[in-house]
């Protein structure tokens, strides 16, 4: 339980906003200023923090971002690791994902990409504590539902 000091520290909280933005293109445009406009939050602050925490991935990644917005016009926001649908698109080479999965497949990847993906999402703050095992069960499925055949190695 929590104790009298720690609920008098915290800092009422008025929204929860979730965006996705590009890897180091974080600008007061469109999406982003009318997101954290209408909230009243430094627009430049969360621009330049962004981009400094995202200058490791490529351009144009797409990043989804978690922003937690305090009634007193301050913010907190977590940065996750692009979703394992972009990663199986890049890695099997296409736009998108089949229109009918399992009965056509869009493209085959190995269990090698399945592999580097996990590890990959294994930094994410929900997957932290997944085993690497079931973070590349759970990515055979969204592949499996994409379209996008898992084999042992391309022949």
């Amino acid at each position: 339980m929590a104790s009298l000091k720690e609920i008098l520290l915290r800092r009422p909280v008025a929204a929860t906003i979730r965006l996705t933005v590009p890897a180091g293109a974080a600008r007061p445009a469109p999406p982003v200023g009318p997101a954290l406009g209408q909230y009243r939050l430094n627009l430049m602050a969360f621009c330049k923090d962004f981009n400094a925490r995202t200058q490791k991935y490529k351009a144009d990644t797409p990043m989804a971002v978690t922003i937690t917005a305090f009634k007193d016009n301050t913010f907190e926001f977590t940065v996750k690791s692009p979703s394992v649908t972009w990663y199986l698109k890049k890695a099997a080479g296409i736009e998108s994902g089949s229109g009918r999965p399992g009965h056509v497949v869009a493209s085959t990847i190995t269990l090698k990409h399945v592999y580097e993906i996990a590890k990959v999402k294994q930094s994410d703050p929900y997957c932290q504590y997944m085993s690497l095992e079931s973070i590349s069960k759970s990515i055979i499925g969204t592949a499996n539902s994409m379209g996008i055949k898992v084999q042992k190695e391309l022949d």
